[in-house]
């Protein structure tokens, strides 16, 4: 077996997208199934559709790409680069927009090729990523969409807690449903936001027209992101990070010498001196993984941190079968899954 490997367990993504879809659905809300974290793998992908997901989203167009043979409807989920107009029309159907002259080169680009394509208009409601500030060049900009030939337009959305971290409330989504009601559009779609928004629909308070989200972390993680709670009838076990022990020893819990700064520049804070410990070294690094997403399965092991080769961890109890050549696992989180997926260093098994 080949180590560090990632296991990946398709029943349990497909049990948590059939729950998450269900719950959603009590709401009148449907999902996009975004597939970035994962780099749009084709086993979780069909995991994804045959736990009922009718459409899928992404922010690398080569990762639609790279799921181009399922067919379902598509949104490329990130302001589209002028430079990629042409492969935004060959593998979305549908992408997320905040620039009129964008807009408008993909109209010139698909009337070349006669393809329709559909765009949702972004509004920023306070957590300035991208979107229009809704006002009167925002209306000006929904009646120049609406002439051009060959675009759609498809609906609006916004994007709440990824860069500033401002949740979804009531009263900021109630402004994308208001503006909604503005548009003289039939079957509208209202995206009103991601995993982070689930605890606020759950407390029924999602205003009426905000019929989609877009879903990534709950849908494999089972859980909703504004407290972190596992949802019900969702499992946990659907990634597990092995590392192989490649040194074991008892050493100091702080290092001696003059500290100087990190790779980033920052000098790290005093450790506190818990005498000599059982340290480990495992043969993965943040080159592969974010060590403050991801958790031991053993409660008795620590992370103590890492350099970009190895991760190191404290083995707490002294009555362990920890030896060179042990493996040590991991639960992960949101960006520790996404750096593991992307690294050809590490082995991925699905099952």
């Amino acid at each position: 077996m080949e180590y560090p490997k990632l296991d990946i367990n398709l029943s349990t993504i497909k049990n948590n997208v059939q729950t998450v879809v269900s719950l959603c659905e009590n709401y009148g809300i449907y999902i996009t199934g975004v597939t970035k974290v994962f780099s749009a793998s084709k086993p979780i992908v069909q995991a994804f559709l045959d736990g009922g997901i009718r459409r899928i989203g992404d922010s690398r167009i080569e990762n639609l790409k790279r799921a181009k043979e399922f067919d379902v409807e598509k949104w490329l989920i990130r302001v589209p680069p002028i430079s990629q107009v042409k492969d935004v029309l060959l593998y979305s159907d549908v992408s997320l927009n905040s620039e009129l002259s964008t807009i408008i080169k993909l109209n010139e680009e698909a009337t070349k090729i006669n393809k329709i394509h559909k765009v949702i208009l972004m509004v920023d409601l306070g957590d300035l990523r991208e979107g229009y500030l809704i006002n009167n060049l925002f209306f000006d900009v929904v009646k120049k969409v609406q002439s051009l030939s060959n675009i759609q337009l498809y609906g609006v959305g916004t994007n709440l807690t990824c860069f500033s971290f401002i949740k979804s409330s009531n009263e900021n989504l109630t402004v994308l449903d208001n503006l909604a009601k503005k548009l003289p559009l039939k079957n509208l779609v209202v995206s009103g936001g991601n995993s982070a928004t689930i605890k606020l629909m759950l407390d029924g308070q999602i205003p009426p027209n905000i019929n989609n989200m877009r879903l990534g972390e709950s849908l494999l993680f089972g859980k909703e992101r504004s407290t972190y709670t596992f949802l019900k009838g969702t499992r946990k076990d659907a990634f597990i990070l092995s590392a192989e022990v490649v040194e074991l020893k008892i050493k100091p819990s702080v290092p001696w010498g003059e500290v100087g700064p990190d790779s980033y520049g920052n000098i790290h804070k005093k450790l506190v001196d818990k005498g000599n410990i059982t340290r480990a070294i495992l043969a993965i690094g943040k080159q592969d993984c974010d060590i403050e997403t991801m958790k031991p399965i053993d409660p008795n092991i620590e992370i103590v941190g890492a350099s970009s080769d190895y991760l190191i961890v404290h083995i707490k109890s002294n009555d362990n079968n920890y030896k060179v050549g042990a493996i040590i696992q991991f639960e992960l989180g949101y960006y520790s899954l996404m750096r593991v997926m992307q690294s050809e260093y590490v082995s991925k098994f699905y099952y």
